[in-house]
């Protein structure tokens, strides 16, 4: 009895609780499901992959409110071992992993598949958010920089080594993110891009860059030089989009998405557009502003610096990845890996999404001492 009653949140946090994000961030996962299963009803899998979307989002909010239960500060207390534990999961997945879509960033539990490198960046920002506590937010301290840099390495060389590019260049810009919200020098972020620049340059011809890599990196410069290969998926989500005009075909009218690989997760937001329109990306866009847009101030209310590390770390998490999947969707990012947070379909996505949001929410509950 006292166990059960130990989770049970209490009435003044809950007064504390940001529900207006919670609700939108429901809407953006309700909007999902529809157009997922517009994708796929027309070949008959359309209740399998709504009934999946679903029970994850069920088992998402689950898991919210456990998190919701216990202090954050306490997450601190267990970050080592959340953070290896995420690092354990790439090393597994490195070797008993199945490949897709020439990665192996997958492991197959039965009718279970889990993607180790979504976990490892939760870990990822987990203990950097508990370093730069301990480091009382002293990020331009060399010693201090270092272990920071080695603690964001080693989860980003292990997925290199899947490989997987867009997973890489999210965790990237994760870290990028805390820096410089953080306050490290601009000079030295400089400096550092200026480095990664030049090691990107002189890494392009060595077996490092994979052959489909450079395909993807450059195909969205020049989709048409290739139409029927690299280029392919980028003509097809142009030309699906465009044809949504401004308020679409309608639901369950569209026909161009069919043509595009990956049409329910990568390029889920081209599916959106031909049947909803620009109107109905637009309204997509909207939600995600306000959702950022409360994140954001969470951060800013933050009552330590894990709990802003953590904060900068999630929005930037969630802030590059709508920017590379709807970059890539129109064109002015090259391909990726990367779905759309909370929109596509993938439970790893989904749940790592509503962890991140959980603890974020948790952050912003505990803001203010609260008395009992």
């Amino acid at each position: 009895m006292k166990f059960l009653q130990s989770l049970r949140l209490n009435k003044k946090l809950l007064r504390e609780l940001d529900y207006v994000t919670i609700i939108i961030a429901i809407c953006i996962v309700t909007f999902g499901c529809v157009n997922i299963y517009s994708a796929k009803y027309k070949n008959g899998t359309g209740n399998y992959y709504l009934e999946k979307q679903i029970a994850s989002m069920i088992l998402s909010l689950i898991i919210v409110y456990f998190l919701l239960v216990f202090d954050y500060m306490v997450i601190e207390n267990y970050a080592v071992i959340i953070y290896w534990a995420g690092i354990a999961l790439l090393i597994i997945g490195r070797f008993v992993g199945h490949a897709t879509n020439g990665s192996n960033s997958w492991i197959n539990m039965g009718p279970i598949n889990m993607q180790p490198s979504e976990f490892a960046k939760i870990g990822m920002i987990i203990m950097i958010a508990k370093k730069l506590d301990e480091f009382e937010g002293k990020i331009n301290e060399p010693k201090n920089l270092l272990t920071l840099m080695f603690y964001a390495a080693v989860p980003m060389i292990l997925i290199v080594i899947q490989p997987d590019m867009g997973m890489t260049m999210v965790s990237f810009f994760i870290v990028l993110g805390i820096f410089y919200c953080i306050g490290l020098k601009r000079k030295i972020i400089i400096g550092g891009l200026t480095s990664i620049l030049i090691l990107v340059a002189g890494a392009w011809n060595t077996p490092i860059f994979q052959g489909y890599w450079k395909g993807r990196l450059t195909s969205f410069l020049n989709p048409e030089k290739d139409p029927s290969g690299s280029g392919l998926q980028l003509i097809q989500s142009k030309l699906t989009i465009g044809s949504g005009g401004i308020f679409g075909r309608g639901f369950g009218k569209g026909v161009q998405f069919n043509s595009i690989p990956e049409h329910h997760t990568d390029f889920i937001f081209a599916v959106l557009s031909e049947e909803w329109g620009f109107v109905g990306a637009l309204v997509l866009l909207l939600l995600y502003c306000v959702l950022i847009y409360r994140l954001i101030k969470i951060a800013k209310g933050s009552k330590d610096i894990f709990g802003t590390v953590l904060c900068v770390g999630f929005v930037s998490n969630l802030l590059f990845s709508i920017m590379q999947n709807i970059g890539m969707n129109i064109g002015i990012m090259p391909i990726t890996g990367i779905t759309l947070p909370f929109m596509s379909y993938g439970g790893s996505s989904l749940l790592t999404s509503f962890i991140a949001l959980g603890l974020v929410l948790n952050v912003g509950m505990r803001r203010n001492k609260i008395n009992f």
